[in-house]
């Protein structure tokens, strides 16, 4: 077996036994004297901890080396003048002698234990602001909203600018604001997408390199000195239009979105929790009989002993000793070819995690006041440009499985409505004719064919009317998997099929589809060049490992620099949808919401009658949201439930 397996993959073989060879040739132009040790220089060792941010070790150099490592253009030295009022009688005496037009940084301190990323029913404990750096005022928050009110006229003030960091929040706890100018948490995300933290300390920090102390007025004070900083680097950029035109303007509908919520159906839920509590029994039993004994179906230490020793299972030898005994996922489904074990762990877990992240734990969630789900969207949450969402994260909810449309039939419209989903159709396969102008793709779009279909057709040359599910299902695989950049061995396991049968796929499909192969080529091309990738609207995903030595991030960063311009272009389109969509709701005076936005799929609680008007409405905004070299479809479904859609 392992002749067979070596015979196989003869060159990855002689590769890794080329990469595993220290070589002993390489010519060295050193002396024994150069690599003596020597004193470090320090201004450099500050320079390069500086640029990589690593402050611990930066303060462990000294201040001399700080001061001279410090950049040329760094934020100078501005002596800061803080104060906190007594009473809203002075906060509203200093805010009406404020200099009209001038932008003011609002910051609001949330009450002990709240979180700057929660949004709906979050509760503010002071407010600070600031008309110019290195100034800073702070009143604390009263019961009866004084302090709110005596800065509402200047909140609502079209005229002057605003200074935020999290418009999102700063709209959930104040109302519409006007004229809210930069946003130092959107600037931060567009700036460094892939970097997981944008709080606003943070932010400072990689700024500034200044650890903020909490003086009254301070935040507002370093909101006032951080915006034009990165205000002035998105402008760099290039990306000014991504901020003005998209994120900043979906903050506020979001917020409302939030505020809005969605109903759900406890008893629903309940009743599901018992049945799949019973066949979560029921499977473990089975389990139990496959392995030949009892034990903790949840521990992966002992599953492994029952697969890998007393069933002697064996997972494919090119995974590693890393994933020898794992007990993971894509393991347990390459073992269900030797067992039928496996396939039911994999059942087991599917329904025991849907139930304890969602059947049992939405009930918990349910707001005692609204009497509703209220998540929490995140703009920042993503490396691609996509909303997540969180507490609850209702973006996972599968959709193909029976037990996720069970799931969603626990969300219901209020009486007298119903919920309207506007799903886009197949959006990333229409933005990767658009940007590839491959022609048979472009033709199918644009007559409206079954684009699978059409792929069956192109690749296994087999017309509509002789197709077989096989084919449709490996044309689907196919499709999609050009987009992320799936590899014959990752169509292989996809479609349980021959490594070599999926490269011939592949390679037929790029025949039939030439334009796609030359516009992904040239996306490649251009991310190893730039170090960046780039959606339909200008924004940017930093991808450093594209020209990584090592195999595996490269090829990682590969199919990130295929998929990122199709996501993110995809994420950005619903974006500018839903801001549309909203501002015509508020003009034309619907009483319908928008509630809901989950990848592809908005979702709108309306009133019954409401219902033709609405999908008009929605279908206009959301295909009609950008033109592309092919027509944007959109399918519409109605109904009580999140499930029984029309």
């Amino acid at each position: 077996r392992y002749r067979e397996a070596l015979q196989q993959q003869r060159e990855q073989v002689m590769m890794s036994k080329q990469l595993a060879t220290i070589a002993t040739d390489v010519p060295l132009e050193l002396d024994l004297d150069s690599l003596e040790r020597r004193a470090p220089d320090v201004n450099a060792l500050g320079a390069l901890y500086r640029e990589l941010g690593f402050n611990s070790l930066l303060r462990e150099l000294g201040a001399e080396a700080v001061a001279s490592s410090a950049p040329a253009d760094a934020e100078p030295v501005v002596k800061a003048d803080y104060a906190q009022f007594a009473s809203v009688a002075e906060f509203s005496e200093y805010l009406a002698k404020l200099p009209a037009k001038q932008p003011l940084a609002v910051w609001l301190n949330l009450e002990a234990g709240e979180r700057e990323s929660e949004g709906f029913g979050t509760r503010i404990a002071s407010i600070e602001v600031s008309s110019k750096a290195g100034e800073g005022r702070s009143v604390w928050f009263d019961e009866k909203g004084e302090v709110l009110n005596a800065i509402a006229s200047l909140l609502a003030d079209p005229k002057r600018p605003k200074i935020v960091h999290d418009p999102k929040l700063f709209q959930l706890l104040t109302g519409r604001t006007a004229n809210i100018r930069h946003a130092t948490l959107l600037f931060s995300y567009l700036l460094r997408p892939t970097t997981a933290n944008h709080n606003f300390a943070d932010v400072v920090m990689r700024q500034f390199n200044v650890m903020m102390g909490g003086g009254p007025g301070e935040r507002a004070d370093y909101l006032q000195r951080l915006a034009p900083a990165l205000h002035a680097q998105v402008q760099e950029q290039q990306l000014e239009d991504v901020y003005k035109k998209i994120d900043l303007p979906l903050a506020p509908v979001i917020a409302e979105m939030e505020r809005a919520g969605i109903r759900v159906d406890p008893k629903e839920l309940g009743k599901m929790s018992h049945t799949m509590e019973k066949e979560i029994r029921r499977l473990e039993k089975e389990i139990w009989k496959l392995a030949g004994s009892e034990f903790n179906v949840n521990s992966p230490t002992q599953l492994a002993e029952i697969l890998f020793d007393k069933l002697n299972l064996q997972p494919n030898a090119r995974r590693g000793k890393a994933k020898a005994r794992s007990t993971a996922a894509d393991i347990l489904e390459e073992l269900s070819a030797q067992h039928p074990l496996p396939a039911k762990i994999i059942e087991y877990r599917e329904i025991a995690k849907l139930k304890s992240t969602y059947v049992d734990a939405l009930p918990k969630l349910i707001h005692p006041e609204t009497g509703r789900l209220h998540t929490s969207f995140s703009q920042t949450g993503t490396a691609t440009g996509r909303l997540s969402s969180s507490d609850p994260n209702l973006q996972n909810i599968p959709i193909r499985s029976e037990l996720g449309r069970e799931i969603r039939a626990a969300f219901v419209a209020g009486k007298g409505k119903l919920l309207l989903s506007a799903d886009y159709s197949q959006i990333e396969l229409r933005i990767m004719a658009h940007f590839s102008k491959d022609p048979v793709l472009v033709e199918a779009f644009r007559n409206g064919e079954d684009i699978h279909a059409r792929t069956a057709q192109e690749v296994f040359g087999v017309g509509p009317l002789a197709q077989t599910a096989e084919h449709r299902r490996a044309a689907k695989a196919i499709n999609f998997g050009i987009i992320y950049g799936l590899s014959p061995f990752g169509l292989a396991q996809q479609l349980g099929i021959d490594q070599k049968e999926a490269a011939k796929f592949i390679n037929a499909y790029f025949t039939r589809y030439r334009g796609v192969k030359e516009y992904l080529d040239n996306i490649l091309a251009e991310t190893r060049k730039t170090g960046v990738a780039k959606t339909l609207f200008g924004r940017i995903r930093p991808i450093a490992e594209i020209n990584s030595p090592q195999m595996q991030l490269r090829n990682f960063a590969e199919r990130t620099a295929l998929n990122s311009p199709l996501q993110g272009t995809a994420a950005d389109l619903i974006k500018q949808a839903m801001i549309s969509i909203d501002r015509r709701l508020a003009e034309e005076k619907f009483e319908s919401k928008m509630i809901l936005q989950v990848h592809d799929e908005l979702l709108f609680e309306a009133p019954t009658k409401e219902r033709a008007k609405l999908e008009k409405l929605v279908k206009e905004e959301m295909e009609g949201v950008h033109k592309l070299a092919v027509p944007i479809v959109v399918e519409i479904g109605a109904g009580p439930n999140w499930r029984d859609l029309d």
